[in-house]
Order: structure tokens, then sequence, then C-alpha cells
């Protein structure tokens, strides 16, 4: 761990995916709610925005990642990736967790409520689910696909893209927190990634 600790392009990615995530937060002007809500939204928050990272923790800043070794690149970028996974994979049900301790409608009449108002903001979300939970698998199967290693990188390139641009536009469409500082963050954030990740793609296709 002191290896990234040292790393300038590691406190670097804390400062961009964190610190100003929890900023923007923590200034905000929203109504005052419980504590659990409070905290499952910015572990909510701070999930998507490590999401976006991967983007960055990957092959496609390897001119940046002079004091990191590609090994621990990719280690830190499929343990991040595991994880955030998971706690997204979670994020419906944080929704209706606090109806639990809360009167009125029931935790599973709200979840059915809420999975089925389709609205455009529910929709994306679905999809955005649906395709992180397809990138999780395809990767953690990754050795039992049939296909090639060069072919499974380009296919987890394009559903990243694919999978980033539709919760990042779920997320600025119904997000509780999503201020338009929040907004502009997570716009620059996410085509930031995306280019990077095509320009490297661009690259390689030039280079034949």
């Amino acid at each position: 761990m002191s290896t990234y600790i040292k790393s300038r392009f590691f406190r670097l990615s804390i400062l961009v995916f964190m610190g100003i995530p929890v900023l923007i937060w923590a200034t905000g002007n929203f109504p005052e709610r419980t504590v659990l809500k409070e905290s499952l939204s910015i572990i909510t928050i701070l999930a998507f925005c490590q999401m976006i990272g991967q983007f960055f923790w990957a092959r496609t800043s390897r001119s940046f990642m002079t004091d990191l070794t590609m090994g621990r690149v990719v280690k830190y970028h499929k343990v991040i990736g595991y994880t955030f996974i998971t706690i997204l994979f979670l994020h419906p049900f944080y929704l209706v967790i606090p109806r639990f301790f809360e009167s009125g409608i029931s935790p599973v009449d709200a979840f059915v409520t809420i999975i089925t108002t389709m609205n455009q903001g529910v929709v994306l979300g679905i999809i955005a689910w649906c395709l992180m939970l397809v990138l999780g698998m395809t990767s953690f199967l990754r050795d039992k696909l049939p296909m090639t290693y060069k072919t499974w990188r380009i296919f987890h390139g394009i559903l990243a893209m694919l999978f980033i641009s539709i919760a990042a536009w779920h997320t600025m469409d119904l997000g509780r927190h999503a201020t338009p500082a929040m907004s502009i963050l997570i716009s620059i954030l996410t085509a930031g990634g995306i280019l990077l990740l095509l320009k490297t793609y661009t690259f390689k296709k030039s280079k034949k």
C-alpha cells in the first residue's frame, strides 16, 4: 500500500475522484435527512466516481504512471473495479433500506414502485445496472469466455464506455445530489475517461 501512497498519480486520483465529490456534496444546500440516508448517498457517489476513475487507472494512462509498475496498476484496477461494482450492485436496495426504520410504505412496495416507474431516469438506471453486471461478470469470467485477450479488452472497453455514459446520464437526471457543480464534474471526468480510451484505440490502429 505504501507504494501507492507514495505515487503522485494515486494521490491526485484520490483528490479528483474522492476529495472533490465529497467537497461538492458537503457544500451543497440539500434538505436535511437522516444519517443513514446521507451515508448511503455518499457511498454511492464515491463508488460511481471511482468507477469513472477506472478509465484512468488502466493502460490508457501508462505515460502518467512513471512511479508505478503496470502490474500494480492492473491490480489496483481490478480491486477497485470489483469492490465498487459490488457496492453499486446494491444501489437499488440502498434506496429502500431506510424504509425498514420508517413508517408508511413497506420496503418491498417502495422497491417495486421504483423499478416499475418507467420515467427516463429509472430506465437509464436499470440499463446501466444491467450493463454493469455484464461488465463485472465478463471481467471475472474472462478466462472462460470464447475470445482472445485482445478481443476481450476491446469488448471490455466498449462495454465500459456504454455503462459509464448511461450511468452518468442517469446520475445527472435523477441523482438527488446532482447539482450543477456535481453534474459538471461528472461530465468532465466521464468525457475525459472515454476520450482517453478512444485515443488509445485510435493510436494503436494508426501504429498498424
